[in-house]
């Protein structure tokens, strides 16, 4: 029979989930502050714990941080499941770093804590993860937002992972946040206060990618009047973020997985050998699987690139995040531009949670900066969203065909048509534009040049 530590300082609570547990077939114990708590599980001989985090004495990551730090060799680990009435992020991740393995919001769902508690008696022997919360009203800047069950994965993964120092591959479609991901994951790390350095590696030519990660000596090519340090040196012992991995040509692959094989590189123009110390996070919101099946990326990177995968789901499948992050993005954009919306209008909010947001939580951020500036007032109304229409209804309603046979397109003339369309529709604007269609800004400049389209013949 499993042991169960049930801590929890609400009596009306205490005996409802004690009650429950029983009835589950668990022998369990009741602590009611964090004190006592910790005491009991030091002790050992306790299975599982149904951790409170809102305890008098000591509250619940206190009890974690002390079970980690104090807990005698000799003891059997117990699986801790936290259970709060409030979430966000750090906590998530802190407490996912202090060893726990689920986390549960107040009200507790019961049928949902047994199926954690049986996942738990499960794996307990082999999985060692948390998820749970730090009392906190908000997000510190730059910090992802959402308690959607998709997020929050995320959050646990990075809890995970913090405290080591395997390679990361993030992976999710422009605009949700991957590099979030990865300063979350450098910030709960052992190395936070050592350098995060980032790259896109889409925003460079081959020949300068390499020149910006490997660094360069003077005189090795035409225009390098002075020696320059390189991002894999740049980061040192912390983390190198390489943003848009799946756009690195053929050559630049082969010579990042050297590094990676051997720990070493050189500086363009210089053979002296440096060792690369910092850890690697990547990026992309390209499919790298169906790009070795078509040989445009190399297996053997990709799999020392994806030791760990985390996936971040897009905007329209979180879509009960939207009014958390409107919150948040509206406060930062007040902050920045000292703009004084403080009022989103019901009917406002449920177009923002209609629409699909093709663009992610970038676009989201980018939508509700423009109606903050033009808005008049403390108030956003569905006026100020009259731009998400026509891109809308490109999902919500099928559009009108023709009548006749509808002639049959090659597939460059169909890229082509399409993206004349984004283009349009947008505005011309290309940051949106590369959102929507999911390419770099350097790959759209270059099929703008191929296929010959212009603004002009757009009226503008």
């Amino acid at each position: 029979m499993q042991r169960v530590l049930l801590v929890e300082d609400d009596r009306m609570i205490q005996r409802t989930l004690l009650r429950f547990l029983r009835e589950q077939g668990y022998a369990v114990e009741t602590a009611d502050d964090g004190k006592e708590a910790l005491e009991r599980l030091l002790q050992g001989n306790i299975d599982l714990c149904l951790l409170d985090m809102g305890l008098p004495l000591l509250d619940g990551l206190g009890v974690l941080q002390g079970y980690r730090d104090q807990r005698p060799a000799g003891v059997d680990p117990a699986t801790i499941l936290v259970v709060s009435a409030r979430d966000d992020m750090r906590s998530t991740v802190e407490a996912v770093r202090l060893g726990a393995y689920d986390f549960l919001l107040k009200p507790v769902d019961l049928d949902r804590l047994q199926l954690s508690l049986q996942r738990a008696v499960e794996q307990r022997d082999t999985s060692r993860r948390l998820a749970s919360l730090i009392a906190s009203e908000q997000a510190a800047p730059g910090e992802m937002l959402g308690r959607s069950d998709g997020i929050r994965e995320v959050f646990k993964a990075v809890g995970a992972v913090a405290s080591t120092r395997a390679t990361v591959l993030i992976t999710g479609e422009s605009g949700t946040g991957k590099e979030l991901v990865a300063r979350a994951i450098h910030r709960a790390s052992a190395d936070a206060e050592r350098p995060f350095v980032a790259v896109n590696c889409g925003a460079f030519a081959r020949d300068l990618l390499e020149s910006e990660l490997f660094g360069h000596v003077k005189g090795s090519f035409t225009g390098a009047d002075r020696d320059k340090m390189g991002r894999l040196e740049l980061a040192g012992k912390g983390t190198l973020f390489l943003d848009e991995v799946g756009e690195l040509s053929q050559e630049t692959q082969v010579k990042l997985l050297r590094v990676l094989q051997e720990r070493t590189f050189e500086r363009v123009g210089d053979p002296r050998p440096l060792r690369l110390e910092a850890r690697l996070l990547t990026a992309t919101h390209r499919d790298l699987a169906r790009m070795v099946e078509e040989g445009s990326f190399r297996e053997d990177l990709y799999y020392r690139l994806r030791v760990v995968e985390i996936r971040v789901p897009p905007l329209r499948e979180r879509r009960d995040d939207i009014p958390v992050l409107v919150a948040g993005l509206l406060a930062r954009i007040n902050r920045n531009l000292h703009t004084s919306i403080q009022y989103v209008r019901d009917d406002a909010m449920e177009q923002l949670c209609r629409y699909d947001w093709p663009g992610n939580v970038r676009e989201l951020e980018n939508v509700l900066t423009r109606a903050c500036v033009l808005t008049k007032g403390n108030m956003l109304t569905p006026e100020a969203f009259q731009e998400l229409s026509p891109l809308s209804s490109r999902s919500s309603s099928p559009p009108s065909r023709p009548s006749g046979p509808t002639p049959l397109l090659s597939l460059r003339e169909v890229e082509r048509d399409h993206i004349h369309r984004v283009l349009r529709e947008t505005r011309w604007n290309k940051r949106k534009s590369c959102d929507i269609l999911q390419i770099t800004r350097p790959t759209l400049d270059r099929k703008i040049k191929e296929f010959n389209l212009e603004r002009a013949d757009e009226g503008g």
